[in-house]
């Protein structure tokens, strides 16, 4: 959330105020409000109240940083309007409007606070061409005195660009707030909060192309088809950055990857039926992208993301693409050779069926706690067993009704492999199908 900036504001660290916002032209180093006007103020001066040798005026024996007007010759002094600054560098005074000068611990040095702007004011600044979703400021309520309102830039799906208010309560003990349940000390505070969450209400997790890894151009397709995908089973995407430093903004999973969670010491204490259950939700994730014609061809426990709330989503779409029935890599393409089915490792061609295979690998990773395929072999023994029909035997503690489910994913044809709308209803239904029958009777 950048906010709408306005003036210069230059500070002296020993000085006791600062330039005042303002509050009819704006200019933020994020997201920007500009006019494109030339400042005309300069740096570190120290100001002189002109009422000095009339009145009392506070102003008058204070010190501040401030700024002088290029054109201070031509300026009028008015009592209360204007004050007399004087350029610690060079001794030259004149004059400037004294509205630009604010105490140092005043809301009003904050970039971020206009005063006295009106709703409709604020509507138009943030409105303003140059300006992007997430813009913000605080400015003073005009209906409730001593209150104060956020408004914020944001886009809508059928208005388009509008801004958002926010009414800003005031605890009777000193202290602000949006939402009763989360109150703060000041409005800095509350600031620094909602700047950390996407449209201020969640955390989101920020995904870069690290140099060399992958081309930009498929950093981007891959961004691309997650905004075509759109499943409660798949990470939600939801913006991408497409200048330098390229960026993909999705929803954050506190728990991380299915794979480490296995590991951690909650998902080791994971009973068999939350594991067939978390089994369920990748299948019916997959069962969306099965019927959009998507094949995955990355599908794993290190590519599953888990939430608070132990909520599976299908992760890292880096290899996934469209396809009609098949899908031949291209020669050097690199996969993982664990996860992979014999057609696509010994001729490249994916279907959705090698992504059934991979399922199958997916459910041993899950019941044995995040333990890697094929314990103790290298990939080349991989891929000479599986040319000889091997099939990893049943983990321990795996049941066999659960295992049968894996053999079915390992079919030698393709063809013969169940589908994912299969498997997501064979494992919903799993403890259903596999218990015994009821007695009659007590």
């Amino acid at each position: 959330m950048g906010c709408a900036c306005s003036g210069q504001k230059q500070a002296k660290n020993s000085g006791f105020y600062k330039i005042k916002p303002n509050t009819q032209f704006t200019h933020s180093p994020n997201n920007t409000v500009s006019t494109k006007q030339q400042s005309f103020f300069y740096p570190q001066m120290e100001a002189i109240c002109p009422s000095k040798r009339e009145t009392n005026s506070k102003f008058c024996t204070s010190k501040y940083t401030t700024g002088l007007h290029r054109d201070f010759k031509h300026l009028v002094c008015r009592r209360g309007e204007w004050c007399l600054a004087k350029s610690i560098s060079t001794g030259d005074e004149g004059y400037i409007p004294s509205n630009y000068v604010a105490r140092a611990d005043s809301l009003e040095v904050e970039k971020w606070f206009f005063k006295d702007v009106s709703r409709r004011e604020t509507e138009r600044l943030l409105l303003a061409p140059g300006n992007k979703p997430g813009t913000f400021l605080i400015r003073e309520s005009e209906t409730s005195k001593g209150s104060y309102s956020l408004s914020i830039r944001d886009h809508d799906q059928q208005q388009g660009d509008v801004v958002k208010h926010y009414k800003i309560r005031c605890l009777d003990k000193g202290g602000f707030y949006i939402s009763p349940s989360t109150t703060f000390s000041s409005l800095s505070e509350l600031v620094k909060y909602y700047s950390r969450y996407y449209k201020n209400t969640q955390k989101v997790a920020i995904k870069t192309l690290k140099e060399g890894t992958m081309e930009p151009e498929a950093f981007l397709q891959e961004a691309n088809l997650m905004k075509q995908l759109q499943h409660d089973r798949l990470v939600r995407l939801h913006a991408v950055v497409t200048k330098e430093p390229i960026l993909i903004v999705t929803e954050y999973m506190v728990n991380g990857s299915l794979l480490d969670f296995l590991k951690s010491d909650e998902g080791g204490k994971l009973k068999m039926n939350k594991l067939i259950d978390m089994s369920a939700q990748i299948a019916e994730g997959m069962a969306y992208i099965e019927k959009k014609n998507y094949i995955h061809r990355d599908l794993r426990a290190a590519n599953i993301l888990v939430s608070e709330t132990l909520h599976c989503k299908i992760a890292d779409f880096g290899l996934a693409r469209i396809i009609e029935t098949e899908y031949t890599a291209q020669e050097g393409a690199k996969f993982p050779i664990k996860w992979t089915a014999p057609e696509a490792i010994n001729f490249g061609t994916f279907t959705i069926k090698s992504d059934v295979w991979s399922f199958g690998i997916l459910l041993t990773e899950i019941v044995t706690y995040g333990r890697i395929p094929y314990p103790g072999m290298t990939n080349p023994e991989v891929v000479r067993c599986l040319d000889q029909s091997y099939r990893m035997p049943r983990p321990d503690d795996c049941p066999v009704e659960l295992y049968d489910i894996m053999m079915m994913c390992w079919r030698q044809r393709p063809e013969e492999r169940p589908t994912f709308d299969f498997l997501q209803n064979t494992l919903n239904d799993y403890f259903i199908a596999t218990e015994g029958q009821y007695e009659m009777q007590p």
